[in-house]
């Protein structure tokens, strides 16, 4: 009798952002947790099966603003633990497709209440102190936006299943959503614990089985996300937790015939990395495996003389800076009018300047450290490469040391070559570059912006003309997934800024919208005739 309902899901409203003021009870909880978890090392297993598995093969896990903290060992996957982490998935994958999806929701809409109230601190405070992220930065990822994707995720699964085909009196036509035929295999990136909720949450809500392989630099918060899904009732083997090497694990999954879908983000080279991994073993596969992925950008910040001086500086600092500018979205490359610089330069470097950095538990920091060794080596070498050059001068910053953490000053730097290497290529990092432009140009550099990267994530323009902005987003056409106008290019919100872009940034399946839900689901058509006919002949076969 339990599917004699009409069951359906009101939109949410997007949770809350608290803000930890001095002495607010949210922000005493975050500091004592913060302590708590900088003086305990944790031992980190694989989950399979809803069994914690210890392989003995260690990484460990320090505060990038700190390197002498320990806050976890963890045990790597290996092709044993591989294999047993498919097999888990493949074999909880009936059970699962076969429940209600009005009970499928409940579990992730109990998540989402764990998560705001009783494990609202633990995850901010994983989420700081592993991949060092101030608390706003936490709050709104962590939190936040991933509570947005439980939610979201429920009611818009609860709107494409009430999308039905139409019917005659004599026919009664119906469409089922059945999850992929196979296993999911989730791939996210550091930078965000909400993604990494999410390409692992949003296959599982469409009933499909998931193997996820966390990044080796977000383990630690990954962890607590995976023990958060198992205190909010999700069977065991629907999602599989094992950390370990790319190399490791991923041909394993790839190859295996019951791939049935990836969901990924990161970088470019990765990506396509998979995507030819898919095309070699096409002949191998049970089903073509659906993909999804979101990965680099080469964001932009285009000013027109008319822009409001104020909100573009405020824009640039934190489109470029926020989170070290260890963003997909985050504002790399600006292209400003000359007749407008001088009105904005002194300012601009002066708050730049004035920009506290420093660990996650100082919360006037507003930048804290790159997430490890590999990045901060990356990062460098762009400044330094600026440096060297004619085309180029730091204005602002340049500056890093690692003896402690992996910090770098936000930096600026002006060039006179629109095609710098600064200007095209994706550094993630807090670098951004400044090209100034002729204003009689301003069509033409537009065009210039466009053609200058081979990505298409995220931009935005500032203008008060509202000439110059519909000029804008039409040339910008294909530049940004999010365009935004007035407003910096980072930020998007589920329900609100479906994310995501096209070129190299990835297939543009907007999470936070039904049509990331989409790519977990295979429709199937059933027709129920009432009336079948009971002879083959057709009326126009009458004779004369």
């Amino acid at each position: 009798m339990g599917h004699n309902r009409t069951f359906s899901l009101s939109r949410p409203e997007n949770e809350p952002i608290l803000e930890y003021r001095p002495d607010s009870p949210e922000r005493k909880e975050v500091k004592k947790k913060l302590q708590q978890m900088k003086e305990e090392v944790v031992e980190i297993p694989l989950i399979i099966a809803g069994e914690e598995i210890k392989t003995g093969n260690f990484g460990e896990i320090r505060c990038p603003h700190d390197h002498s903290i320990l806050l976890a060992r963890y045990h790597k996957a290996g092709p044993e633990e591989v294999e047993r982490a498919i097999a888990a998935a493949l074999e909880a994958k009936e059970e699962w497709a076969a429940m209600s999806w009005e009970d499928r929701t409940a579990i992730f809409a109990r998540a989402a209440i764990l998560l705001a109230e009783p494990w609202r601190a633990t995850i901010n405070a994983a989420t700081m102190l592993g991949q060092s992220k101030n608390i706003y930065q936490s709050e709104i990822d962590a939190v936040c936006e991933l509570i947005d994707f439980f939610r979201f995720n429920n009611y818009y699964l609860s709107q494409i299943y009430k999308e039905q085909p139409a019917s005659l009196p004599q026919e009664i036509n119906k469409m089922e959503y059945r999850p992929l035929e196979g296993f999911v295999f989730a791939v996210p990136p550091f930078n965000f614990t909400s993604i990494a909720g999410n390409l692992a949450g949003a296959p599982a809500v469409c009933g499909n089985t998931v193997v996820w392989k966390p990044a080796s630099t977000a383990v630690y918060s990954n962890y607590y996300l995976m023990k958060l899904y198992q205190e909010a009732g999700l069977p065991a083997g629907v999602i599989n937790f094992i950390p370990g090497s790319g190399r490791e694990i991923g041909p394993k999954v790839m190859s295996n015939p019951h791939l049935a879908g990836v969901h990924f983000t990161g970088s470019t080279r990765t990506f396509k990395e998979m995507w030819k991994t898919v095309g070699e073993n096409i002949d191998k596969y049970n089903s073509y495996p659906r993909i999804v992925g979101e990965t680099g950008g080469k964001d932009f910040v285009f000013a027109h003389p008319s822009a409001d001086k104020k909100a573009l500086i405020t824009a640039l600092i934190r489109g470029a800076f926020q989170y070290q500018g260890q963003k997909c979205s985050a504002a790399s490359r600006t292209y400003i009018p000359e007749k407008l610089w001088p009105e904005i330069k002194e300012e601009l470097i002066s708050e730049v300047s004035d920009i506290a950095m420093g660990p996650v538990d100082d919360f006037r920091n507003f930048v804290n450290a790159v997430i490890d060794s590999k990045a901060f080596s990356d990062i460098t070498s762009y400044i330094d490469y600026a440096r060297e050059s004619e085309e180029a001068k730091i204005i602002c910053g340049g500056s890093y040391n690692d003896s402690e953490g992996y910090f770098i000053e936000p930096t600026i730097i002006l060039t006179s070559n629109p095609n710098f290497k600064t200007m095209e290529e994706e550094i993630f990092g807090p670098v951004l570059t400044v090209y100034l432009y002729n204003q009689e140009d301003y069509e033409d550099t537009l065009k210039l912006c466009d053609e200058t990267s081979p990505y298409g994530l995220t931009g935005s323009i500032f203008a008060r003309e509202r000439k110059a902005i519909e000029k804008a987003r039409q040339i910008l056409t294909q530049a940004a997934g999010n365009f935004y106008i007035n407003d910096k290019p980072t930020g998007a919100v589920v329900g609100r800024q479906p994310f995501g872009g096209a070129r190299a940034s990835g297939t543009n399946d907007k999470a936070g919208s039904k049509l990331n839900l989409l790519r977990w689901l295979s429709p199937r058509t059933i027709k129920e005739n009432l009336v079948p006919p009971r002879d083959y002949r057709y009326p126009h076969m009458e004779e004369e």
